[in-house]
């Protein structure tokens, strides 16, 4: 309901004068809609000083940013009838017992109703015996030093309350010690730093400020606001407007309690790549995109099931997006092609708009729009995954539920964000997961080639494009590199991320010694030059189950051969035997005609038990009439070729049996299919998007 500025206490108006002068709060990035707060500061304890100034202040704010004020401490206000017209309620340093049971009740109705409660200061030296209350306003005081300066340790900065705030905020307060730790029901968003002043009692972790949802509302405390001067401070009032708005429900946050989680970027970019075109600058704990399109990723593991969060803010018509469940990205698009991408951005139809799961579901747009705050405003995702099940949580209100029914996708991989391109500037904070547990379906190992155990003659070198910023360099033939503690059980091939403008060369993996045995041979061609990074694969054989220290040892011609970003051993569920290769309608792979010329192509017919039918599983090869099942070209495009052709130890003949039957080939991430369908005989294969259909799925001998 809207209403004219109510009269105030005789010396709040006086205080008003004094306070018109400051300057305000920013106000919204957009108008609010109009609504109404009432400032309710009645004491039956110590009264602060303070309560004048801060009536002021608050009206202040409110003229600036479409709110009206009722002041009083009048406790006969806090009936059913009378509170319904208020968005929000604010104690301001109220002590005592300030309402009797019939006020107590009315206002748990309209909390109860969807109300909004801020608490300031002595907020939390009120109503002592009312459990209501005190599960309300999160925390009781206990005692407090004298006041000094000290500082705040801002942690959530996508609050309203806190997202205009530094990470360190300083000031001068009467830093509460509080009987109970708010944060296990509350989102706690600023701590004081007890190192910083003398007195504090409750450790490494003193709440501060906080928000919550209870018993159907929203309520915000701050600990600040003890001194007059408080209320003209422009980053205090700030922080009071945030708290406001989102009591009053014209800002959405994710409030609910958090432990637990991890950082992966809150300031530092240590363990994040870029890979395609563009950037993010990093300021002020904030990444922000420009160009593109591209994406940065944390290259330190692989996540499966998890909680991932992460603040984001768009300016204005701005486009980007979180990208998870993919493998080691050679390219931008790559990742997006084999994960998933939960977009950002508001104009798009509806399965690419914020909180789609691109391209494959929209999010509930009525619930994503009740919770999302407009350009200029910070945003909190939650994307919670568990096994192949993705919900995406917008300012803790679930807005999107998503299955993977894809056998040839997962969502466990990779996490990164994207910048879409010019123009699109989004920026980022606080992203950060909790690991839930598992292991990658594949059990695939990464590593970094830089980050190895002990080497001779290589080094480690910074380079643009390398995941992790570096690569594995000044490689000469006759140098080794070794990796301690991998479990090499069920590897069948290994990839390598490599750049040369050298002559290249080549990798022996081996296991033992630099001169141990070999499990398999790579070449390293020159890739145009030393930032122009290919994967090169080869298969292993005779690889032991269990955990040992892997070789890399480089041959090649005199000079520096070639650089080592990344290498991947790939844990297929390749068998080994010699038989038929059974598809669609229980018919075999053939080599046409029985043809060992290099290009012949593949088919599905009837079995006859012929050698055009034998193929033979070596590693992670098939092989039939002394030749390799081979990707025509090493190409990734939908229909590419399938062929027989002279064994390379290449990319394009390795092939990788997954547990839903499926025949994957690594380097295109796209698997072995029987074209359209069709079980007639002479329907050829081809390479193809993995579906799980019928005509991907094949008995190996």
């Amino acid at each position: 309901m809207r209403r004219l500025l109510r009269p105030a206490l005789g010396a709040a108006t006086a205080v008003l004068a004094a306070l018109a002068a400051t300057a305000a709060a920013s106000p919204a990035s957009a108008a609010d809609t109009p609504y109404d707060v009432l400032v309710f500061s009645k004491t039956a304890g110590f009264r602060h000083d303070s309560i004048a100034a801060g009536i002021a202040a608050i009206q202040s704010l409110g003229a600036a940013n479409s709110f009206t004020v009722t002041a009083t401490e009048d406790a006969t206000a806090f009936t059913t009838g009378n509170l319904a017209q208020y968005e929000a309620v604010v104690f301001l340093n109220t002590t005592g017992d300030v309402l009797n049971s019939s006020q107590q009740t009315a206002f748990e109705s309209y909390i109860g109703s969807g109300g909004g409660f801020v608490g300031v200061h002595a907020a939390a030296d009120t109503e002592y015996s009312w459990p209501f209350y005190g599960n309300l306003v999160g925390a009781y005081f206990a005692s407090h030093p004298a006041i000094q300066q000290a500082n705040i340790k801002v942690e959530n900065r996508s609050h309203p309350a806190t997202a205009h705030l530094s990470p360190t905020w300083t000031r001068t307060e009467e830093w509460y010690n509080y009987q109970t730790n708010a944060r296990s029901t509350a989102r706690v968003l600023a701590t004081v730093d007890e190192s910083s002043y003398s007195g504090g009692s409750m450790g490494t972790d003193h709440p501060h400020a906080w928000c919550k949802t209870y018993s159907g509302g929203r309520a915000f405390y701050t600990g600040g606001g003890h001194s007059p001067s408080a209320y003209s401070e422009t980053a205090f009032r700030g922080h009071l407007l945030g708290g406001i708005r989102y009591a009053a429900g014209r800002a959405k946050a994710d409030c609910r309690p958090e432990t637990g989680y991890t950082a992966l970027y809150n300031g530092s970019t240590s363990g994040w790549s870029q890979v395609g075109p563009g950037s993010f600058a990093n300021s002020d704990g904030t990444l922000t995109s420009s160009g593109g399109m591209g994406m940065l990723w944390y290259t330190t593991r692989e996540y499966v099931n998890y909680s991932l969060k992460l603040d984001w803010r768009v300016p204005g018509d701005d486009n980007s997006g979180v990208v998870i469940g993919f493998p080691t990205p050679s390219s931008a698009q790559g990742a997006l092609d084999s994960g998933y991408e939960v977009q950002i951005d508001a104009t798009d139809s509806a399965d690419k708009t914020t909180g789609a799961i691109y391209g494959l579901q929209s999010a509930d747009l009525t619930a994503r729009d009740a919770a999302l705050n407009p350009p200029g405003e910070w945003n909190t995702f939650e994307l919670l995954v568990e096994g192949e099940r993705l919900q995406v949580f917008l300012n803790g209100s679930k807005i999107n539920d998503y299955t993977n029914t894809n056998a040839a996708r997962s969502m466990a991989g990779y996490v990164g964000i994207q910048n879409h391109g010019t123009g699109d500037d989004v920026g980022y904070r606080n992203i950060r997961i909790k690991d839930l547990g598992g292991t990658p379906p594949t059990g695939d190992i990464t590593r970094q080639a830089e980050s190895y155990s002990s080497a001779a003659g290589v080094s480690a070198l910074a380079k643009s494009g390398a995941n992790g910023g570096q690569v594995l360099g000044n490689i000469e033939s006759g140098d080794w590199a070794a990796y301690n503690g991998l479990d090499l059980t069920g590897s069948t091939s290994f990839r390598a991320r490599v750049a040369s403008a050298g002559a290249g060369g080549t990798i022996q993996v081996r296991t033992g010694s630099a001169g141990g045995t070999v499990l398999g041979t790579v070449t390293v061609p020159n890739t145009g030059s030393w930032t122009n990074f290919q994967n090169v694969t080869t298969s292993l054989s005779g690889v032991p189950s269990s955990t040992q220290t892997l070789y890399l040892t480089f041959t090649g011609p005199s000079g520096f051969l070639f650089d080592v970003d990344e290498f991947v051993l790939v844990k297929g569920t390749a068998s080994t035997g010699v038989g038929p290769v059974k598809g669609l309608a229980g018919k075999c792979l053939d080599v046409r005609s029985g043809s060992s010329a290099d290009g012949t192509q593949i088919q599905l017919l009837s079995c006859n038990g012929t050698s055009a039918q034998t193929w033979t599983v070596s590693g992670a090869t098939l092989r039939a009439l002394g030749k390799c099942l081979d990707v025509s070209g090493g190409g990734t495009a939908n229909g590419t070729k399938i062929q027989l052709w002279t064994c390379t130890g290449g990319a394009a003949q390795v092939w990788a049996a997954q547990s839903d039957g499926s025949l994957r080939n690594p380097q295109s991430g796209k698997c072995l299919d029987v074209s359209g369908n069709n079980s007639a005989d002479g329907t050829v294969v081809a390479l193809w998007t993995c579906n799980g259909g019928a005509n991907q799925k094949w008995t190996l001998p």
